[in-house]
């Protein structure tokens, strides 16, 4: 049987709310079920860096579960998705999630991925890092997450923010297997054009 077209978007503290609110706009179109969280630091990076308000954003999802709630449904390995995305995820969330503690929904829904083998991508987002920082990478990595920092693609040529966000959000989603027609796929260099035309020009002092 295949998993119910289900899945888990968590929005938590670290700068970068955007790419957690184009990811519900990008899935939105779709039959997926979207499952969404947002902490309480996300809330206030979303009064920071957004004009949104939290309706807004949960007018996107199917279903939104507070933090707060380990109880909810997503809490549950027998809750069946296709996996969970947290974008952006916090060091704070990292390190909640390499220990394994459980004590918010995010957490305790990332944990249930990882016991049931199902796909969690964290998109950890801060620089530069720590010792902790890498060693929590490395431990959820060694569990089965995959650790995807929202890094730029500018092969594909960006002609703004939002198709730099679409890229980014694009490869993950990749990782689901979703396309949503926001990858600009590498398909080799610029046909007609050598390595030498290809450098920068050195300005003379």
């Amino acid at each position: 049987m295949n998993a119910p077209r289900r899945l888990i978007v968590a929005i938590t503290g670290a700068s970068g709310f955007v790419y957690g609110h184009r990811l519900l706009a990008l899935l939105r179109p779709l039959e997926i079920e979207v499952h969404l969280i947002v902490s309480r630091a996300a809330q206030l990076t979303m009064a920071c860096e957004t004009a949104l308000h939290l309706a807004d954003v949960t007018a996107l999802a199917d279903r939104y579960h507070k933090n707060e709630d380990i109880g909810a449904c997503v809490a549950s390995g027998s809750y069946r998705t296709l996996g969970m995305v947290v974008a952006p995820c916090s060091m704070k969330t990292l390190a909640e999630i390499a220990a394994g503690t459980g004590g918010t929904l995010v957490a305790r829904a990332a944990d249930v991925m990882l016991k049931e083998r199902r796909r969690l991508v964290l998109l950890a987002r801060e620089t530069p890092l720590t010792l902790v920082h890498l060693r929590n990478m490395l431990t959820v990595t060694e569990m089965g997450a995959i650790v995807a920092p929202p890094v730029p693609a500018f092969y594909a040529q960006p002609r703004n923010l939002e198709q730099m966000v679409d890229h980014t959000l694009g490869r993950v989603l990749d990782l689901f297997d979703i396309d949503v027609g926001a990858v600009r796929r590498w398909t080799g260099p610029a046909s007609g054009r050598s390595i030498d035309e290809a450098k920068p020009t050195t300005l003379e002092p």
